[in-house]
């Protein structure tokens, strides 16, 4: 109880931010509106300011647009493309099962940031080649949890029934099957979203991901680095920002499992 409450909360949190966050901001993000840099919190900027005198907070809510929304579109498009590729192979003829599985089994050899540097290195870094370098990432990983549940759901009396009475691949796939899926999904989602918050905000961190002027929270952790040595919350409240994301998901997917695991 007390997990589901801490989880969803930290995620709505996060949630809200991404959507309202740069309309309660303080002040313009790019603006360099103090001429101390790193300077601790105070009445005016309560998170301090930047390497460039910029308020923190202001940088805080508008950054976490970027990273908790690349990544909630990147976790949504993998997850539909990986859900309809493993109920169509289910579905479809045995040729059409291997070709796709192996093509899958081809994509899932190649780790995720080898990846990512290889395509960032060739197209450059945009927002769209972000999203579709996550989406071509953790599609295969979606597919084959999908499969296996398809799989195992598609010998089930009431399939066979369905086929039986003539029902076409569309309506066993959406009525039939997806709705017996929906709990074992939903805990991989969350999963996903939280390797793709992980693998934007690192490739920001190389500086490969969300260009200038925008900038996520993995951006915003390395333009500040410098601050480090002092302990500067320009550093720091990045940083935790991405860890409690990614905290708050893991926490609210642990007793959303657990929850289903009891039966309820």
């Amino acid at each position: 109880m007390w997990s589901a409450l801490i989880g969803g909360t930290l995620v709505l949190f996060w949630l809200f931010i991404a959507i309202f966050g740069s309309w309660i901001s303080p002040y313009d993000p790019s603006a360099m509106i103090s001429p101390d840099i790193f300077a601790p919190p105070s009445a005016k900027f309560w998170l301090g300011t930047d390497y460039l005198g910029r308020d923190m907070l202001s940088r805080i809510l508008d950054g976490a647009r970027y990273s908790v929304g690349l990544a909630l579109a990147s976790t949504v498009f993998s997850c539909l493309f990986g859900i309809a590729l493993a109920l169509l192979a289910v579905l479809s003829n045995r040729w059409i099962e291997e070709a796709l599985s192996r093509v899958i089994d081809a994509l899932i050899s190649m780790p995720s940031k080898m990846l990512a540097l290889v395509m960032v290195s060739v197209f450059g870094s945009s927002v769209p080649l972000l999203i579709t370098m996550a989406v071509i990432a953790y599609t295969p990983g979606c597919y084959r949890i999908a499969r296996s549940l398809a799989l195992n759901i598609a010998q089930m009396e009431y399939v066979q029934v369905a086929r039986s009475r003539g029902e076409g691949r569309w309506y066993i796939a959406t009525v039939e099957m997806l709705p017996n899926m929906v709990g074992p999904l939903l805990t991989d989602f969350g999963m996903r979203f939280v390797f793709c918050v992980l693998l934007l905000s690192g490739m920001s961190f190389l500086g490969l991901g969300v260009q200038l002027p925008a900038a996520d929270l993995g951006s915003l952790v390395r333009e500040n680095i410098s601050a480090l040595s002092q302990g500067s919350l320009a550093i720091i409240v990045p940083a935790v920002a991405i860890g409690t994301l990614t905290i708050g998901v893991n926490v609210l997917i642990d007793s959303f499992s657990a929850r289903r695991r009891a039966g309820f």
